[in-house]
């Protein structure tokens, strides 16, 4: 008897599968990171934004400096006689300017004062009142026009004589000359909005001639 051999072919399906994807781990760490590095762009943001804003603050405090010393430069340039028919100087200290000036262009002079106190510059100004006509000093109105100046006991104010430039010998006035002698004023401030960074100290300055006192 004859036996047939039968081959049946045979198929491995039992080989292991792998997967593509994160394991629950990796997922945790990866939000952690994104976390970290979101909390991280958020810190930069935060003092970018901060350094930007004080930079801003400096730059308007210094360029209310300036239109300070624009304005004073103006009103003692066209310096005049008071309505009573005062000098146009009244009084003229290292710290401190008293002189008249039309400086709103009224038709009426007023009594402006220039002051430094501690770091504030202070403008006071008085309006000419009653027949004769008065300047009364507790009626004077006066505001802060920088607070970030740094002069200390340093002059603010220097004044000159007509032959300035040239003359450097009697340049600046001493006290006892500067009322009849003054035909130049200078004034220079050191602003600084960080005072604990004297480095930082910036310094703006401006003179101009009086007009009306003439140039001798």
């Amino acid at each position: 008897m004859n036996k047939k051999l039968e081959f049946i072919p045979t198929t491995n399906n039992s080989q292991p599968r792998t997967y593509s994807g994160f394991t629950l781990i990796e997922v945790l760490v990866s939000a952690a990171i994104l976390v970290i590095l979101g909390f991280g762009f958020l810190g930069l943001q935060y003092i970018l934004s901060k350094n930007q804003t004080a930079a801003w603050n400096n730059y308007f405090a210094i360029e209310e400096t300036n239109r300070a010393i624009s304005n004073f430069t103006k009103e003692v340039r066209n310096a005049a006689s008071s309505d009573n028919g005062g000098y146009p100087l009244e009084s003229l200290g290292d710290q401190e300017i008293i002189f008249y000036s039309d400086y709103d262009y009224d038709g009426s002079v007023e009594r402006i004062r220039y002051t430094l106190s501690g770091t504030q510059f202070i403008k006071g100004i008085i309006e000419p009142s009653g027949n004769p006509v008065v300047y009364d000093t507790s009626s004077e109105k006066q505001a802060p026009i920088s607070e970030i100046i740094r002069n200390g006991v340093d002059p603010v104010f220097f004044y000159y004589n007509g032959d300035w430039p040239g003359d450097t010998v009697s340049n600046p006035l001493p006290l006892s000359d500067r009322i009849s002698e003054t035909r130049f004023v200078r004034v220079v401030l050191k602003s600084n909005p960080r005072p604990n960074l004297p480095n930082l100290d910036y310094i703006i300055e401006s003179n101009t001639r009086i007009r009306s006192i003439g140039n001798n």
